[in-house]
């Protein structure tokens, strides 16, 4: 049994009010729609060419397979299929809204038996796909379906009459899909790819229709919780750190483990030397640390509350008795000895040598007297040193990482949060150090305005730094300030390139949906032998305008296929009376239609006077063709025409497949992967042909992913790449990836993933 709901339609300025309220969310959800189409494109082709090759039915590995890279080769097409989908559903969904038309709340109740299995299955897979992400986005949708409720002066509104709800996006998504592959049986195989990690991410766009609403003040007392459910959510997307190794840095940072298998296990005799009660209460904030504090694991190593408890029960446990209380007193004494340092003083002026912490143990023989502090100090080094080894990381930058050792030492000791949490002001500062190390202009060396800010900001942690870390804040709030303006001036120097990348992408992706267009009509073999060459020399060229030009009319790609279609149907053999008068009936329109396309692409040669001159003599020969044929003589025509058009077309696969096996296209292999993920803003190596090496940063990507624009550090320079060419140069290890990015994160792992099991299990039996 269905449900319905008719909503309230006022009249007058508030009518007038509601809809242009309504009416602006349609370009905004269109837009943050169309954004995400060509990545979407890019994973369910993967996720076709991983069915391919893991489906036990040959039929469906090969349907797959022909889905993938068709996918992969005419995106463009599925781009504009998609977003034009969108926004017409949108809009009907909104006047609908607006309309107060009575929508039904469940399609489920449909009798089932009208309809055949197929569209049955098809309903359940969307229904369950649906369901999911309703599920997953399920405060948000709540949030919406309120402001909407309240715009309409509507008691509630169910998920069934959002114009965003799951079902609007998963059924255009399939509309277009069928739209564009006129292999039906691939539009069951798409089904069940239509799932969250392929589909669009909703939250950005709930969440900014949401704002939307919130900023015409429609229960704006909603935004908080919305704001705590899209960070938590954010969180909830980082990768988890595996169990194993946050066990391990439950146990290190508890005093139980050592980071390395060539490290000393803490003695359990060294916490009876301060006394019982000291051994006893180290012991009791071990446990509560490693019971209450870690919890799931959700993002960084621990979830921020996980991490307090931690930094609290770190604290308990190392003022635990008046002797720990001096050694701690002490220690921290002799930290601040060591960043003051001459030292330290003598890198700031620029040495060579990087002293480093591991190195720094004979200075501090306090750190073996609790196995936290060791661990600290184990684990802190190991990430320095793993800096230190990154030769994408220039000398200088390293120099000025290394005057850090000690304040972020003293942080790290002080607020355990270091370890847990990706954006801890300390722990950032490393981060952006590392990462727009290579966006230094080495040319001008410390002259350069990024270096300075960086020297400058280091300069004041190893200076003011003693035991206020939100110190770290301001120099990280300092250094992004200076980068995100830095970052805006370049990208506003790469507008005339972005914009002849743009143009150029669009000519090729239109090519790509043009050829496809006119293949999939020479394909059948029906076409006959002068219109076939045409379509393929000229008429591709008309397509590819019309497709360049599509967003400035929309009517052009329709009107270039209908001539097209109208032109093959022209030249077909006419048996009846009735046929050929409508031949000579439309005849005029389609030539003109011809004449006006090819007067736009300046195809004005002899050829042009050829064609039309043997289109003439095609048209009058199928005219004057005898009419008195009898039944029998026009199935004999009728099985003629078919058998050469099979002839025709298995001599052009033939054809197709000789030419595959001249000049085969490079199989699909993880570099392709590679190039289609790789993000704006990391830094690549490309060794040259002749020799020598070039670091450059991807600075744009355009929408297909077709193009990659990369500037050098100094910013002197910018090129374009295409796909292709990259996917190419990884092949051939001519390019790699700089690691600069979560340089913290990726040592903390590397040294918790060096931490034996057997030396964790046996150091805590020797504390039971």
């Amino acid at each position: 049994m269905s449900t319905t709901a008719t909503l309230t339609k006022p009249t007058g300025t508030v009518l007038q009010s509601r809809d242009a309220v309504l009416r602006a969310l349609i370009p905004l959800a269109n837009h943050l729609v169309a954004s995400q189409i060509d990545a979407f494109s890019a994973r369910l082709a993967n996720a076709f060419l991983a069915l391919s090759e893991q489906s036990m039915d040959a039929r469906e590995a090969n349907l797959s397979f022909n889905a993938g890279q068709l996918l992969k080769k005419n995106g463009y097409a599925f781009f504009y299929l998609a977003s034009a989908g969108f926004e017409a559903v949108f809009r009907k969904e909104i006047d609908a809204l607006l309309q107060g038309v009575k929508i039904v709340a469940s399609n489920a109740d449909v009798a089932l038996t009208l309809v055949t299995y197929e569209e049955m299955d098809k309903k359940l897979a969307l229904s369950r796909a649906g369901r999911t992400l309703e599920l997953d986005s399920a405060e948000q949708y709540a949030a919406l379906n309120m402001r909407f409720a309240h715009l309409m002066e509507h008691d509630a509104l169910s998920i069934a009459q959002n114009p965003f709800r799951p079902e609007i996006f998963l059924h255009t998504i399939y509309s277009a899909w069928c739209e564009f592959d006129p292999e039906v049986n691939t539009h069951e195989l798409v089904l069940p790819l239509l799932r969250a990690d392929i589909l669009f991410d909703l939250e950005p766009i709930l969440n900014a229709l949401n704002e939307a609403l919130i900023a015409k003040g429609i229960l704006p007392d909603l935004h908080e919780s919305f704001r705590i459910r899209r960070n938590r959510n954010s969180e909830r997307r980082k990768e988890a750190v595996p169990g194993d190794i946050s066990q391990k840095l439950r146990n290190l940072l508890s005093g139980n483990a050592q980071p390395g298998a060539s490290n000393q296990a803490a003695s359990g005799q060294a916490g009876g030397g301060q006394g019982g009660g000291g051994a006893s209460g180290g012991g009791g904030s071990a446990g509560g640390f490693a019971s209450g504090g870690f919890g799931a694991q959700q993002g960084g190593f621990a979830q921020a509350g996980g991490a307090q408890e931690a930094s609290a029960a770190y604290s308990g446990f190392a003022q635990t008795g008046e002797p720990q209380t001096v050694a701690r007193a002490e220690l921290f004494q002799k930290l601040a000895d060591l960043q003051k340092s001459a030292k330290l003083q003598q890198m700031m002026a620029g040495a060579q040598d990087v002293l480093r912490l591991s190195q720094m143990r004979d200075q501090m023989p306090e750190m073996a007297n609790t196995g936290i502090e060791k661990n600290t100090l184990d684990l802190l080094s190991q990430v320095f040193d793993s800096v230190f080894r990154n030769q994408a990381i220039p000398n200088q930058i390293k120099e000025l990482i290394s005057v850090l050792q000690i304040p972020v030492l003293k942080a790290a000791l002080m607020d355990k949060e270091f370890f847990f949490q990706e954006e801890h002001p300390a722990r950032r500062l490393i981060d952006l150090l590392s990462r727009y190390s290579l966006a230094w202009d080495q040319k001008k060396g410390q002259q350069d305005p990024l270096f300075q800010t960086m020297q400058r900001n280091v300069h004041r942690v190893q200076q003011e730094f003693d035991q206020e870390v939100a110190l770290f804040d301001e120099v990280v709030n300092d250094l992004e300030s200076f980068i995100q303006k830095e970052e805006k001036e370049a990208a506003e120097a790469l507008q005339l390139p972005i914009k002849t990348a743009l143009k150029k992408e669009k000519v090729k992706q239109a090519g790509i949906a043009a050829t496809h267009e006119v293949s999939l009509r020479v394909g059948t073999g029906e076409v006959v032998a002068f219109v076939e060459t045409f379509l393929e020399d000229r008429w591709t060229k008309v397509l590819t305008l019309a497709y360049s030009v599509k967003e400035e009319k929309p009517y052009a790609v329709e009107d270039a296929i209908k001539t097209m279609d109208d032109l093959i149907w022209s030249v077909k053999p006419k048996i009846t009376l009735q046929q050929r008068q409508e031949l000579l009936n439309r005849l005029p329109a389609i030539l003109a239609r011809l004449n006006k396309w090819l007067s736009l692409i300046k195809w004005e040669d002899a050829d042009r006077v050829q064609f039309f001159a043997d289109l003439a003599e095609c048209h009058a020969s199928i005219v004057r063709a005898p009419l008195d044929l009898s039944p029998e003589r026009q199935i004999e025509i009728a099985v003629e025409v078919a058998q050469q058009a099979a002839e025709r077309r298995i001599a052009k696969r033939a054809e197709a497949d000789g030419k595959a096996d001249a000049e085969p296209a490079p199989p699909p292999d993880e570099h392709v992967d590679t190039v289609t993920e790789l993000e704006r803003g990391v830094w690549l190596e490309f060794t040259k042909k002749t020799g020598g090496t070039n670091k450059v940063k991807l600075a744009w990507v355009s929408p297909m992913r077709s193009l990659y624009i990369f500037t050098t550090g100094d910013k002197e320079r910018t090129f374009q790449v295409t796909a292709e060419e990259l996917e190419q140069t990884f092949r051939e290890k001519r390019a790699k990836i700089l690691q600069l990015d979560r340089v913290v994160d990726r040592a903390l792992t590397e040294a918790l993933e060096n931490t034996p099991d057997e030396q964790v299990d046996e150091e805590e039996m020797s504390l039971v």
